[in-house]
């Protein structure tokens, strides 16, 4: 849960490095708060309103750590609009987001896992 608060305090902020964990925690929380807010749409028949409220207040933090993720392997974050490409755009993506951190410094910051060390 440390994670997801963590990113959730760097709102927006697509400077520096994100590592895998931060990632993939904000994404699990993402899916697991999605399914209970679902779950309360239906029990109190809103339809989807929380859902969709939730979606929107966490989307910009999802892109600011998806943006720190692509610099964590020393890509621009611009390579996140490769998404908008169907299929292909988010195997790429997918395939970014799992490669692990380049060692030490690059042109975005200090590498986090040593800063960890």
């Amino acid at each position: 849960m440390n994670w997801y608060i963590a990113v959730l305090k760097k709102y927006a902020v697509f400077k520096g490095r994100a590592r895998r964990a931060e990632y993939w925690y904000f994404c699990l929380f993402n899916i697991l708060i999605a399914i209970a807010l679902g779950f309360f749409d239906g029990v109190l028949g809103t339809a989807g309103l929380l859902g969709t409220l939730y979606s929107l207040g966490v989307l910009l933090p999802g892109i600011a750590v998806t943006v720190r993720r692509l610099h964590d392997t020393s890509r621009s974050g611009w390579w996140i609009l490769v998404g908008l490409v169907p299929i292909v755009g988010l195997i790429v993506i997918l395939v970014f987001m799992v490669q692990d951190s380049k060692e030490g410094d690059n042109q975005y910051g200090p590498d986090p896992k040593e800063a960890l060390a």
